[in-house]
């Protein structure tokens, strides 16, 4: 059991056995009546944001999410095949349990894939990955007064919005938490 004072961005509780992980919270002491928490949670199996309030030093139940280090390895027929770095099993996942993170995903890649009561919720990507641009338009000098914008696929088939002076071949650094560019790798 934790307390709701102890409450941090990251945190996973669990509420009528389902896992949130508290995106943001505020410590609001009014002037008049007792202090209480207001925290912005996210469910972690179906990705529902809501918001939420406790009493100060309520006791909230902890909930434990398992994180294992795997690599990814394939896909094969809409299911991701995964194998723990240290027992070498091997899990197999669907695109529900992926989320965003399948337009990322690179061969070889580790991951963090979470676990609660023994079942996967989801996978935690590193912040950025290096990704290869595989089509885009090139880039005509003059195009623009203030520059610009293209798209281009990257080699995991995402689309993305890249400044005009970026070519076919070339790496680049992406945001895995907001899917944009962040500049050549």
């Amino acid at each position: 059991m934790i307390t709701s004072n102890d409450f941090r961005p990251g945190v996973t509780i669990e509420i009528d056995g389902q896992v949130w992980q508290v995106v943001e919270f505020q410590h609001v002491k009014p002037g008049k009546g007792a202090a209480f928490v207001r925290a912005k949670i996210k469910n972690l199996e179906t990705g529902a944001v809501v918001e939420r309030t406790w009493n100060a030093g309520e006791k909230v139940q902890d909930g434990h999410v398992d994180r294992r280090q795997m690599q990814y390895l394939y896909e094969n027929d809409g299911m991701y095949c995964f194998m723990d770095n240290e027992t070498y099993d091997q899990i197999e996942l669907n695109k529900e349990n992926l989320g965003t993170a399948i337009n990322f995903l690179k061969e070889d890649m580790t991951v963090s894939v979470m676990m609660f009561k023994g079942k996967v919720i989801g996978i935690d990507l590193p912040a950025a990955v290096a990704l290869k641009v595989i089509e885009t338009d090139p880039g005509v000098r003059g195009d623009t007064a203030t520059g610009g914008s293209k798209p281009a696929k990257l080699e995991t088939g995402y689309v993305v919005k890249v400044p005009l002076f970026i070519n076919e071949g070339e790496v680049l650094q992406i945001d895995t938490r907001t899917g944009e560019y962040m500049g050549r790798a």
